[in-house]
């Protein structure tokens, strides 16, 4: 047999537990040099710029 609770878990308890689960929005970011949006703390996908430095070579797909 397997062990069962006594006592039923409360509305407040289960919530609390739960409290931890819930998932946070994604942060964006207007980039210095091109002010297009970007995700924070990472690389622009448009200059390649991160952190006033170039970091990555981007191409023009025009």
């Amino acid at each position: 047999m397997t062990p069962q609770p006594k006592r039923r878990h409360s509305k407040s308890r289960t919530r609390q537990r739960r409290a931890h689960d819930g998932l946070s929005a994604v942060k964006i970011v207007r980039c210095k040099s091109c002010r297009q949006m970007r995700l924070a703390h990472r690389v622009c996908p448009n200059c390649g710029v991160y952190a006033g430095r170039q970091v990555l070579s981007v191409e023009e797909n025009a």
